[in-house]
């Protein structure tokens, strides 16, 4: 991943996508708000279509997240870190920038705060903005040779037990290579981006989200020598779950997508070939965000 770059001449977005969180009526005024600023500047306005019901009434052309992503040379995500996730991983396929809006909170990728919003937007729409490209990860179950299923990750792909209070053994190979037979309550497999989300609450390390790399992170592991591990991004990583502990077992991506694992199957996950692209506000400093989200210093 190279790091984040200032846009070196103005940009002119002439259409705008609009993803508001999933059920949340807080987001309709923010959604009313945005959509008439950006009227205003003559930017064309296309609302997912399954961000209309937040807007009754709002008389928006409403499209699919396939007629976004092709119509559509920018893309606003109004809501908090899973919405982004959610609306990067529908959208990477067609290369088009990411601006996120949060809702509440400080998100870790949502980083423009509904307040300052349209003054944010005066100078991403002049051209003023930092522009960062983000891995993504592409997981599959096979079983047999053939895949039974599969998902992309933009925060982790995670092998967790399921409906039982008894850890899960499963080996893990890199590249081909054996790496180790781990009891625990699972593993994650973190991208940068997500080594702030599940990983890091599981003592995995911080990863700079321009890193090309991917973090193994052992959850609540059997033997205290089992450490999170860092590889490079391209790597090859297959993980086998013994098969008296796969019926209690589930792959998780991104904690929205669900694939269900059958005595015999292997999980493996790799780096997707598109990248995420994701605009900031000129002044943006991830080691600020840092300090304010995971609240350094603050008894100094």
């Amino acid at each position: 991943m190279s790091p984040p770059a200032k846009s070196k001449s103005i940009q002119a977005f002439k259409s705008a996508g609009l993803i508001g969180k999933y059920g949340d009526p807080g987001a309709g005024g923010t959604l009313r708000e945005l959509s008439g600023y950006l009227r205003q500047r003559r930017i064309e306005v296309l609302l997912d279509e399954g961000t209309a019901q937040l807007l009754p009434g709002h008389g928006l052309e409403t499209g699919s997240r396939d007629e976004i992503g092709r119509r559509c040379d920018l893309v606003i995500v109004i809501g908090g870190d899973g919405t982004l996730l959610n609306a990067a991983r529908s959208l990477v396929s067609f290369g088009i920038p990411l601006l996120g809006v949060n809702l509440g909170r400080l998100g870790f990728l949502v980083d423009i705060s509904s307040q300052e919003m349209t003054q944010r937007l005066d100078d991403i729409l002049a051209g003023h903005y930092l522009e960062e490209k983000r891995l993504l990860l592409h997981a599959s179950v096979e079983r047999d040779g053939e895949v039974t299923s599969a998902s992309d990750a933009f925060n982790d792909v995670v092998l967790h037990k399921w409906d039982a209070a008894r850890m899960i053994e499963f080996d893990v190979h890199i590249n081909g290579r054996f790496v180790n037979t781990y009891r625990s309550d699972g593993m994650i497999v973190s991208t940068p981006t997500g080594s702030t989300a599940y990983a890091l609450s599981s003592n995995g390390p911080i990863l700079h989200p321009t890193l090309d790399a991917v973090a193994l992170v052992p959850i609540c592991p059997h033997t205290m020598s089992n450490r999170p591990i860092v590889v490079e991004s391209g790597s090859r990583i297959e993980i086998k779950v013994d098969e008296a502990s796969a019926k209690n077992a589930r792959i998780t991506c991104d904690g929205q997508i669900s694939l269900s694992l059958t005595p015999g199957a292997r999980v493996v996950v790799g780096k997707k070939d598109q990248c995420v692209r994701l605009i900031h506000p000129a002044n943006y400093d991830y080691y600020q965000m840092l300090r304010a989200k995971l609240h350094w210093g603050e008894n100094f």
